[in-house]
């Protein structure tokens, strides 16, 4: 996974990632030949005492530490950018695909999960990738070439590396294979905290409210707890990797020093060939210890770019058309033919078989106790999520096969759960409509019975708005939403429970509004309270995902018991009557 999902993303950085290679090369080769020139002075130039060739050969060596500086900070220069893009072009392919998926989607990952490979995981990539152009591409051109090059020196000597690079191979792969299960586990704890937390940022005034700090505090507790002991875990087996490396070297340098000094006793071996040789060990353990390190990421790294394939790989149950329906008649015509809705693996469909005409100029109203689909039946018209069974038709065409931008402009729908975007009033409000002027959104107001608390806001329609629109009552916030979709100006408007906040004076003078605003365009509303649609043109009883009752009011009242139920337990006889 890993590897398609870096090879994917690097496709379009071939050119930089030629240079930085190149850079690398240079600067390694620059690295492995000064140990030589090295002891060629020692030999040639200590031993024998000439100066002169002491000074050359040592402006030589500056001349190439220099190349090596230069190579070295162009490509960790390249690296870095190259590894910022890939993270960049990442991150950016996850939220494409998430802005793509249904509800049903959304709700299979959870947000918490969503966030976090998002951020932490792509993160954790893009570090990988980042290592990889400034270490791992020169770390086998030093392993490869410093044993070529001590071989040169001299090769009975050469018999360590024989027993070091071994050595330190089985011992990293060990460890290595012990920690993958343990990244795992830990990128899966984080998006447990990740999800505690939100809640409690979220739910803070209902924990306030029920005193429930406590309970809170202890929840937070031991989700960190679970992470932090996973944590430990991956930070001991971690701890045990340099100071297995550090006393290989250690151990291989003592005898290295042993034996070449037995070797420059018996005539075998130069001073300065064994300098070398020792410099080209450390840069041969120097350049396992940067696989080492290298290898302490790939594990974490592999767990999360599995987690980002699984974002990536995931279709959303909403596909585009292929040959999309470019043009509607705009007349706002709505039909449900036998529609229904199941989600994957549910026992019981939440909808079956719904038919309902929703015509222009009318407003059609849905109703049912708690669970009944109402909301559903709703996310089915903009295709929150498609139906499973059945069709759901706009002016005659099944919406699977309209333009999505089309039928976005067609449909206007007022969730249950009103949101708000950090921003201000006007930037909220042109959500429907970016080109809409400041008298269309006063206009819109006024008739989300809005406008008195927006003029009372220091700066009016400039006025900020937190993330969620938590800076003001869920009222206030319930009438933005309409207002935002009035901007809009659809063809059908959906309204889901969307005047529930309000205050019965407030919901009737919006109502009122509303049915002015809205005379030609279709209405569909839902809702709890019986006062919100006993007037309206058409009453639809939904029970257990099925349609058991159409009507007025008072023919429900007289033939359906559901519908009659539903009334009788807000309303008195007379009241209802």
């Amino acid at each position: 996974m890993l590897i398609r999902l870096l090879r994917t993303h690097l496709a379009p950085y071939k050119k930089p990632i030629g240079l930085l290679v190149l850079l690398q090369l240079l600067q390694t080769c620059a690295t492995l030949y000064l140990p030589t020139l090295n002891a060629d002075i020692i030999d040639n130039g200590v031993v024998r005492g000439d100066t002169g060739y002491i000074l050359s050969f040592g402006a030589l060596m500056i001349g190439i530490s220099l190349v090596q500086v230069v190579c070295n900070i162009g490509a960790v220069y390249h690296g870095a950018r190259t590894a910022s893009a890939v993270g960049r072009d990442i991150r950016a392919a996850i939220f494409d695909r998430v802005q793509s998926f249904s509800a049903r989607e959304v709700g299979h990952f959870g947000a918490p999960s969503l966030i976090t490979r998002t951020t932490n995981d792509v993160q954790q990539v893009q570090m990988l990738a980042l290592m990889t152009f400034t270490l791992l591409v020169s770390a086998p051109i030093m392993c490869v070439g410093g044993i070529l090059l001590a071989l040169g020196l001299d090769v009975p000597l050469s018999g360590v590396l024989l027993a070091v690079v071994p050595v330190l191979g089985i011992a990293v792969g060990l460890i290595v294979r012990r920690l993958r299960p343990l990244f795992r586990t830990m990128q899966v704890r984080l998006d447990t905290v990740n999800r505690v937390l939100r809640e409690q940022i979220t739910g803070n005034r209902v924990i306030r409210a029920f005193v429930r700090d406590t309970y809170e505090q202890e929840r937070f507790r031991k989700a960190n707890a679970d992470l932090t002991e996973v944590s430990l875990g991956t930070g001991r087996m971690l701890a045990l990797m340099f100071p297995i490396v550090m006393t290989v070297v250690n151990v291989s340098s003592v005898a290295v020093v042993w034996f070449g000094a037995h070797r420059i006793d018996g005539g075998g071996m130069e001073i300065g060939a064994l300098t070398a040789f020792l410099a080209y060990l450390m840069q041969i353990v120097m350049s396992v210890m940067m696989a080492t390190f290298m290898f302490m990421m790939v594990p974490r790294a592999e767990v999360c770019a599995e987690r980002i394939q699984e974002v990536l790989e995931t279709s959303s149950s909403v596909v585009p058309p292929k040959a999309p329906v470019l043009e509607l008649r705009r007349h706002g015509h709505l039909e449900l033919r036998g529609a229904g809705f199941r989600y994957p693996g549910a026992e019981e469909p939440v909808l079956r078989a719904v038919d309902l005409v929703a015509l222009p100029g009318e407003t059609t109203a849905v109703i049912g106790s708690t669970g009944s689909g109402k909301s559903t039946l709703l996310g089915l018209v903009p295709r929150l999520f498609d139906a499973t069974d059945g069709q759901v038709l706009v002016d005659g065409v099944d919406v699977r096969t309209v333009e999505p931008r089309l039928l976005a402009r067609t449909v206007g729908l007022v969730p249950q759960k009103p949101y708000l975007f950090a921003g201000t009033v006007a930037t909220n409000l042109r959500y429907g409509n970016p080109d809409a002027t400041d008298g269309e959104l006063w206009h819109a107001l006024e008739v989300a019975q809005a406008r008195g608390f927006v003029e009372g806001l220091e700066n009016g329609l400039d006025a900020p708005i937190a993330q969620g629109g938590t800076n003001v009552s869920g009222g206030q916030r319930q009438r933005l939403a309409i207002a935002r979709t009035l901007v809009q100006r659809p063809e059908i408007y959906l309204f889901d429970d969307s005047f529930s906040a309000l205050d019965y004076a407030t919901d009737a003078a919006l109502r009122t509004a509303l049915a002015r605003e809205t005379a030609e365009a279709t209405v569909v509303i839902v809702a709890q309270r019986v006062s919100t649609i006993r007037d309206a043109d058409r009453i639809v009883v939904l029970d257990e995902g099925r349609v058991v009752g159409t009507g007025r009011h008072h023919e429900l009242m007289a033939d359906n018991e559901t519908y009659r139920e539903i009334v009788l337990s807000q309303l008195t006889e007379a009241e209802a009557a």
